[in-house]
């Protein structure tokens, strides 16, 4: 065999295999040595998707039969061998063949994966059995061979989300009874605290949680307070309620607030609104409380919210009656129903008040839609939860009324300033000290998106302090000094002084673009006035100086170019810093360009940094010679490329 067909033999047998080619398949294996095609049936091919696969996971992954008794006729594969896998948009990692024949439907080929001895309870990296897979996907057939054959019915997943729990989330009611019929527990509880019957309520599957209770299923609260029926009811899964609410272990006051919960999240959900249901439901569950006049069961009250216009909720028939026609009031009594029923710490209660604040925006009532979205936010940082989203919506609507010519509120854009802050600090917090369900690339894209969101935040800021006092500014200028003082930066390292000097920036295309444009010379200086490290380096070694002198509209914007070149020498930038390629700003500009023009005007170098340059150039001998204070110093300098003429 010449070295170049061994060469390309792997991917001729991996694209065989995955096209279903069993004939040509065949020819191809006759021709190689037996051991060679057992070294290449357990290597691993990645694909131009990203997937890494053994030509046994492929032909597993795509259902071919016949190459697969090929192979395993004739060759001695690992199929126990991991592979990373795309399925429907989800990376699985440490997915066997069974577990992808099983995920992909193909009865056949589990059939002879388990007859050639395949490990039924193998899992992926996620402890995602190839039950679960058949599971998840409503596979009866497949789910009732593995069992049959001792798949381990009880593993759950890294979640504690078990099979039994995923076919009721997924509504597959015929797989939830065969599950039941062969021991699985209904009242296993995921990490969250939910059971099956969370997951069938919440999805609306009323044919499945009727399996369920058949089973005896116990109705507990999750670990946000949530039972079965609330669940149901704050998802607006009107069957579900219905048929829960005459189930004998459900109280009077639990049929009550299932009640008030359904037509409560009617008036406010972006899916499934519908104000006259929303009020037949508030009217049914008032007529509950009343229904035994000798114990009527009234509301315990909460305080009053201002960004629900200090709603005191109806007491009585009557009073509910009067605002039948009056569609804001019941509006407002819905989101402070749901807010009593759920309680503050509720993940869920945020979502209707952003939803009912986006109806305002819509409607050009801004200030309205600023108390819901305030409010939410508030609600959301409690929890704990990411309100990186939120805080972009915030700019995109003070970028609209700027843009429209509608005042905005400065107290309202340092709210959104100071749960920024709050939130970039519980970023780095949990970037430097990750939890056992937070994934590191998750947390990064929510660091930038935050860092990218603040500097949108600043900038509309920036277009407000001509108008605000000197105690006002002064508390701007706080905030961006403590803002300076976290020294966060994205993944590439860069920070809010590189992000306001870059032209490559980028900027949300939903009105914000309307009013944040980079580079911007206003929010370069109170960043560089608020304490901003002008030296700072990306993990290139670019300074915000190395940055600015690439700006491609030197001509047409020569004013913002010159300003923070300007103002980042006068603040101490030096240039005679040097990047990772050696270069310094002036030999990283175009030559004879605007940017290298002003920064030979401006170029002073001191006695301290013509030491530190000496010093690099000759390499002498400093570290542990010189205060460490200095070290750092010296190595921002050195000898930089010389260009060509």
């Amino acid at each position: 065999m010449s070295e170049k067909y061994r060469t390309y033999l792997p991917d001729l047998i991996y694209y065989n295999i995955r096209d279903g080619m069993s004939i040509a398949l065949y020819s191809l294996l006759t021709t190689v040595d037996p051991e060679e095609v057992n070294r290449i049936l357990n290597k691993k091919l990645t694909d131009k998707d990203g997937q890494q696969c053994t030509p046994i996971i492929v032909a597993a992954k795509y259902g071919h039969e016949k190459a697969m008794r090929l192979l395993l006729s004739k060759f001695k594969p690992d199929l126990e061998q991991e592979g990373i896998i795309k399925i429907d948009g989800y990376v699985i990692e440490g997915a066997s063949a069974l577990w992808c024949a099983a995920c992909a439907g193909h009865l056949g080929v589990v059939k002879i994966l388990v007859q050639a001895g395949a490990d039924v309870n193998h899992a992926t990296k996620t402890n995602s059995t190839p039950l679960r897979a058949a599971c998840f996907d409503g596979r009866l057939d497949i789910a009732r061979y593995l069992i049959k054959h001792n798949a381990d019915i009880n593993i759950a997943n890294k979640y504690n989300n078990t099979c039994l729990m995923i076919a009721a989330y997924k509504g597959h009611v015929d797989v939830v009874s065969f599950l039941l019929e062969n021991g699985a527990n209904p009242d296993e509880k995921a990490l969250c605290g939910a059971t099956a019957l969370h997951f069938a309520a919440e999805c609306g599957h009323a044919d499945v949680v009727k399996e369920l209770l058949k089973y005896n299923a116990k109705f507990f609260a999750n670990d946000a307070g949530m039972t079965p029926i609330k669940a149901a009811a704050e998802r607006t899964r009107e069957e579900v309620v219905e048929y829960l609410i005459s189930h004998q272990d459900i109280s009077k006051m639990e049929r009550i607030e299932a009640l008030e919960l359904l037509g409560a999240s009617y008036a406010n959900d972006k899916e499934s609104y519908d104000i006259v249901k929303a009020y037949e439901y508030l009217h049914m569950s008032m007529e509950l409380r009343f229904s035994d006049p000798n114990n009527v069961i009234k509301k315990k009250l909460i305080a009053p919210i201002p960004a629900y216009e200090n709603w005191i909720e109806c007491q009585s028939l009557n009073q509910l009656e009067c605002i039948e026609m009056n569609n804001n009031a019941l509006h407002m009594e819905a989101l402070t129903i749901r807010e009593r029923i759920l309680g503050i710490h509720n993940p869920e209660l945020p979502h209707p008040v952003v939803y009912r604040g986006a109806v305002f925006a819509d409607e050009a009532r801004f200030d309205r839609c600023l108390d819901l979205w305030m409010h939410a936010l508030q609600l959301r940082q409690k929890t704990y939860v990411s309100v990186m989203k939120d805080l972009l919506r915030f700019a995109q609507v003070f970028s609209q009324m700027l843009h429209v010519g509608v005042k905005v509120n400065y107290d309202h854009v340092v709210q959104v300033l100071s749960a920024a802050i709050l939130e970039l600090k519980r970023n780095k917090k949990k970037l430097k000290h990750p939890g056992p369900k937070d994934d590191r690339n998750t947390l990064l894209d929510e660091m930038d998106g935050n860092l990218t969101t603040t500097l949108y935040i600043l900038t509309i800021l920036t277009k407000l302090l001509k108008q605000c006092s000197d105690e006002e500014k002064f508390n701007v200028n706080r905030m961006v000094f403590t803002l300076n003082q976290l020294q966060v930066a994205q993944r590439d390292g860069g920070t809010l002084l590189h992000l306001a000097c870059n032209a490559e920036t980028p900027v949300d295309d939903f009105h914000t673009i309307d009013i944040c444009k980079f580079p911007c010379a206003e929010t370069t200086r109170l960043l560089i006035q608020c304490g901003a490290d002008v030296n700072a380096m990306d993990i290139d070694g670019n300074t915000p100086l190395h940055v600015i002198v690439n700006y491609h509209k030197p001509i047409s914007d020569f004013m913002t170019l010159h300003s923070i070149i300007t103002d980042l020498m006068e603040a101490g930038a030096h240039v005679d810093c040097v990047n990772k390629n050696g270069e310094t700003p002036l030999e990283y500009a175009a030559t004879g360009s605007v940017a290298e023009i002003i920064l030979k005007s401006q170029r002073k170098i001191n006695l301290k940094c013509m030491a530190a340059n000496a010093i690099k150039q000759y390499k002498l001998t400093y570290q542990g010679q010189v205060p460490k204070a200095l070290e750092s110093f010296i190595e921002l300098h050195g000898p930089g490329i010389v260009k060509k003429a």
